[in-house]
């Protein structure tokens, strides 16, 4: 479970040994991390979620036993469980994605450096989501084939979406297509505590647990064509 500290507690899931050593050692070197435990599969990782209070997981995806995907569903299914970022070595990982939908806040390369990892953390630790928009679009365009059954429901029959405002709507969309909350604030000439305030009402009607699952969202319910352009669903 995740409760207040002055250090962001972090557990490292990879099957080999020398990666967790080298993010261990990464981690360390910075004054605000504290790293509080590792795990070298899904079923461990679960347990140490379980056992011991973590703010954000670095989670890989391909491990024997229980994989990333199934990790990742089961820690997040806690309404008080810690982050989840997603570590893959490819950038268009089917399981990667797959990962992001049960409930990871975020995705990165394990050759990112070492600025990114750690700016990662803090941005997902921070509430945020840690997804660059090439991989939002990629997200999306993995996903394309299952998404237009489920726009042409929405259009059919009323949906989450209904109950938003047309500035929510907006702001969703602009979500969607990757802005993050400087950017937000700019385009719609809001100050930066605006839109932290319509972002947070949009995760509330919506049910999302961050601005990845707003992205999902926007796109499974048609607000969004599969090609990132804005789709006819008003």
């Amino acid at each position: 479970m995740t409760q207040q500290s002055t250090s962001i507690r972090v557990a490292i899931v990879d099957d080999q040994a020398l990666v967790r050593t080298g993010f261990r050692m990464m981690l360390e070197a910075e004054p605000d991390f504290e790293v509080v435990g590792e795990a070298a599969d899904g079923a461990q990782a679960i347990g140490l979620a379980r056992s011991t209070s973590v703010d954000v997981v670095l989670m890989d995806v391909r491990m024997p036993g229980v994989d990333g995907i199934a990790a990742t569903a089961a820690i997040t299914a806690n309404p008080a469980a810690p982050r989840v970022i997603v570590l893959t070595t490819f950038d268009l990982d089917e399981y990667a994605f797959a990962a992001i939908r049960a409930g990871a806040s975020g995705f990165l390369l394990k050759d990112a450096r070492p600025q990114e990892l750690v700016a990662a953390i803090r941005t997902v630790h921070s509430g945020e989501a840690t997804l660059a928009p090439r991989v939002t679009r990629r997200l999306i365009e993995l996903f394309a084939d299952d998404l237009p059954a489920a726009a042409e429901a929405s259009r059919e029959a009323p949906t989450l979406l209904d109950a938003l405002t047309p500035r929510e709507r907006e702001i969703l969309l602009a979500i969607a297509e990757g802005l993050n909350n400087g950017e937000l604030a700019a385009h719609f000439f809001l100050s930066e505590s605006t839109v932290k305030t319509h972002v947070g009402r949009l995760l509330q009607k919506l049910g999302a647990r961050d601005r990845v699952h707003l992205v999902i969202l926007a796109y499974e319910h048609g607000l969004l064509a599969a090609d990132g352009k804005a789709g006819h669903r008003r």
